[in-house]
């Protein structure tokens, strides 16, 4: 197992990360279980410092016998942006190591208690957004069926219905997948063959897209 360890928060980043990592050719970190399960009710409106607290003490009993050199937090920005979600991640580090601070992305701060190195990456399109915002811009094949939503969403509207952008994101990237990208044949079989695990292993996403110059860097530092 590698010395260095990524904290993220779904299992859908965890694909994500895994299908870039690839890519960049990177295999000196190693993605850890994410903090929220797909049925976590608790991450359902974003991340809980509590969630990250609790996963951060995890992994500080793994130090030692693992011997982990490195650890990196890649969160969503969300509605919150990136300066309070590097509060957040402060604010949660105090649990294992009450003189560590981060001070912006992409930085390797040294915990001298720990003997360990820890940086964050937050996850946005133009500060903000998470994953499926990312995702939506980065798509690369043609998305009639997810593009065709953005008129239901204005349907909602004139009704005085609204969706989140969160979720409208989340639909419109399961719908990218599902029917812009998957074959009649795999429809079929669409829970294990048009899910997010399998659509990462398909060319329908840019991986050379300006919108990951950030989070490559972040990777590389690994």
């Amino acid at each position: 197992m590698s010395k260095n360890i990524l904290i993220v928060e779904s299992e859908n980043d965890q694909y994500f990360i895994e299908s870039l990592k690839e890519f960049l050719n990177i295999s000196d970190v190693d993605v850890d279980t994410p903090i929220c399960t797909i049925d976590d009710y608790e991450c359902l409106n974003g991340l809980s410092k509590a969630k990250l607290e609790s996963k951060l003490q995890e992994l500080i009993i793994e130090i030692e016998k693992k011997g982990i050199e490195k650890i990196g937090i890649i969160l969503d920005a969300d509605l919150e942006g990136v300066a309070k979600r590097i509060e957040l991640i402060n604010e949660a580090l105090k649990i294992i190591d009450k003189d560590l601070n981060l001070t912006r992305c992409s930085h390797f701060t040294q915990s001298e208690s720990l003997a360990i190195e820890i940086a964050c990456y937050i996850t946005n399109v133009e500060g903000y957004g998470e994953l499926e915002t990312v995702l939506k811009t980065i798509k690369s094949k043609d998305s009639p069926f997810a593009d065709c939503l953005y008129e239901w969403k204005k349907c909602l509207e004139k009704q005085n219905r609204a969706i989140k952008d969160k979720d409208f994101d989340k639909f419109w990237v399961n719908t990218y997948q599902r029917f812009d990208c998957c074959t009649k044949k795999e429809q079929k079989q669409a829970f294990r063959k048009c899910n997010p695990e399998a659509s990462m292993k398909k060319d329908i996403w840019n991986f050379e897209h300006n919108v990951l110059d950030g989070l490559k860097e972040f990777l590389k530092l690994f």
